[in-house]
């Protein structure tokens, strides 16, 4: 029987690359990223749950970047490894150091441990009565969100907005209507930020803005934070989904113990305790019997992915956000 002695010499690296930059703090409360919180409990339950099981005591460490970032050499050691794009799974396929999730077991490939998506933070009470995105292009709602053309979070918002308008298109020309949708929608932008970030700042330290767009679980944190005195969540009929892939290193994990103890936490992700995790910190668990108990935070609603509906992040790229394509256009640009 193997004793995994060595797992108590070396560290499992966590590298987040989380779905949004980092959160403002409100009042000085909240650290940086509410994912990387998450992760610090899910890291101390595995390693709880992995002392009671096998009486070994092992460090568990977060190397943070955010997505989009291409992974550096300087990572060199990570053994888990959570993405929050299909970009960042292609820019694994170049790196002879990891095995991706189509390698593990297929359960796992098909049913990532999480999901988050895109909603609305509102003002108390919504005085805008905002319920869904067509409410968003009335005239006089002040939209905050971060530029498509800087933000990665931003064009999250954007593909949520025009999956909406592809999916409650009249006609067969769901591209000609969810185009005009997106003028419409621009048009009530209020800020032009760089990034999440300044989103943040802008419309919840500023008082600017009636809506901000911004991840689910982003946006009960915000307003968790102020107590539920300065703003509520509103969660619209349709949003797009955001996984997280879960890959393993092979660098730091050559021996067979390190592989084990490195699958051993992509599985935990998926039981009920890490997934009653995530739902505490405003994540869709996929367990079904733990997402019920989060029904009443994380409502049900129609999500569309990047895949079904846009071909994938490269396509995405390519027809929205490329020199000349349909953002530039919605900009008058081109």
């Amino acid at each position: 029987m193997r004793t995994y002695r060595s797992c108590a010499i070396f560290a499992v690296a966590i590298l987040l690359l989380s779905l949004g930059a980092a959160v403002a703090a409100l009042h000085g409360k909240r650290p940086a990223n509410p994912t990387l919180e998450m992760y610090d409990d899910l890291n101390r339950s595995f390693a709880r749950l992995w002392k009671a099981r096998l009486g070994v005591p092992i460090a568990l460490n977060q190397a943070r970047s955010k997505s989009g970032v291409p992974i550096r050499a300087t990572l060199d050691g990570l053994d888990v490894v959570t993405l929050a794009l299909s970009l960042d799974v292609d820019a694994l396929k170049k790196n002879s150091r990891f095995s991706l999730p189509g390698e593990q077991k297929p359960s796992l490939q098909k049913n990532r441990p999480f999901t988050t998506a895109v909603v609305f933070l509102v003002r108390k009470g919504n005085p805008r009565k905002i319920e869904d995105w067509n409410d968003l292009v009335q005239p006089g709602v002040e939209i905050v969100t971060p530029d498509p053309k800087t933000s990665l979070d931003a064009r999250w918002n954007y593909l949520a907005a025009w999956g909406y308008a592809a999916r409650n298109a009249s006609t067969n020309a769901d591209e000609a209507e969810a185009f005009e949708f997106m003028k419409s929608l621009f048009a009530n932008v209020k800020t032009r930020d760089p990034s999440l970030e300044d989103s943040i700042k802008t419309f919840a330290e500023r008082g600017t803005g009636d809506v901000l767009l911004v991840w689910e679980n982003q946006a009960h944190h915000l307003a968790q934070d102020s107590g539920g005195r300065e703003f509520e969540v509103v969660t619209p009929s349709v949003s797009i989904m955001a996984e997280s892939p879960v890959s393993v290193a092979l660098k730091r994990t050559d021996e067979q113990a390190g592989k084990e103890l490195a699958q051993a936490y992509i599985e935990y992700l998926h039981m009920v305790e890490a997934q009653d995790i995530a739902g505490r910190h405003f994540y869709r668990p996929r367990d079904s019997r733990v997402a019920a108990k989060y029904a009443a935070q994380l409502p049900p609603l129609e999500l569309i992915t990047i895949d079904d509906v846009f071909g994938g992040w490269k396509q995405a790229q390519l027809t929205h956000f490329a020199p000349g394509a349909f953002f530039d256009k919605i900009q008058g640009n081109s």
